[in-house]
C-alpha cells in the first residue's frame, strides 16, 4: 500500500516537473533560451531538437542569439525557428541567428494566458489521473483481502493529500505565470 502511495506520488511529482517545463516555453516579457525547448530541426534527414545543434545567448532582454555548432546546419535551424509557432523572425549573418522577440501586445499577453490555463489544466489532469490508478490499485488490495477497510480509508486519505500537494503546485505556478505574463 504505501509502496503504491510512494510510487503515485514520484508520478504526480514527474507530471508537475512536465507542467513547469511546458510553462517554461511560454514567452513572458523576457526571451529566454527555454523557450526553444520544443523546436525541432530537420537535421540531415532527422528531426533533432534545436538544443542539441545550437547554443543559445541572451543579449539583451529581448534578443536570443542562436549559435548552430555545424555552420552547414545554419539554414535547416532558421528554418526551423521561422517555423515554429515563437512568432519570430530570425536573422542570419553568417555566423549566428539573431531572434528579436517583439513587445507583448495586450491580445498576445491574453493568449499566452489561456495558454498557460491549458497547460496547467492538462498537468493536473495527469495528476488526477495518477491518483485515479493509485486508488484502484489500493482498492484492489483490499478486495483481495491484503489489507483493511480502515487501512483503505487511510490510503484514500493520503492519496488526497498528496493529489491536493501537486494540485496546488500546479495553481502556484500558474499564478506566478500569469503574473509574469501581465507585467508590463
Amino acid at each position: 500500500m504505501n509502496e503504491t502511495l510512494n510510487e503515485a506520488d514520484a508520478k504526480m511529482a514527474k507530471s508537475v516537473e512536465a507542467t513547469r517545463e511546458e510553462f517554461a516555453t511560454i514567452r513572458a516579457g523576457r526571451a529566454n533560451p527555454s523557450m526553444f525547448n520544443k523546436v525541432m530541426v530537420d537535421y540531415y534527414g532527422s528531426a533533432t531538437p534545436l538544443q542539441q545543434l545550437a547554443s543559445f545567448t541572451s543579449q539583451e532582454a529581448r534578443i536570443i542569439l542562436v549559435q548552430p555548432y555545424d555552420q552547414g546546419a545554419m539554414n535547416a535551424v532558421e528554418k526551423a525557428i521561422r517555423d515554429s509557432d515563437l512568432g519570430v523572425n530570425p536573422s542570419n549573418d553568417g555566423k549566428v541567428l539573431r531572434c528579436v522577440f517583439p513587445e507583448l501586445t495586450e491580445e498576445r499577453r491574453k493568449e499566452y494566458i489561456k495558454l498557460a490555463k491549458s497547460k496547467a489544466e492538462d498537468g493536473r489532469v495527469a495528476v488526477r489521473n495518477l491518483r485515479r490508478n493509485a486508488k484502484q490499485a489500493v482498492e484492489k488490495l483490499e478486495k483481495d483481502g491484503e489489507i483493511g477497510k480502515d487501512d483503505l480509508t487511510g490510503a484514500e486519505k493520503r492519496l488526497d493529500g498528496i493529489t491536493k500537494k501537486h494540485t496546488d503546485a500546479i495553481d502556484e505556478m500558474l499564478k506566478g505565470k500569469e503574473a509574469e505574463l501581465l507585467e508590463v
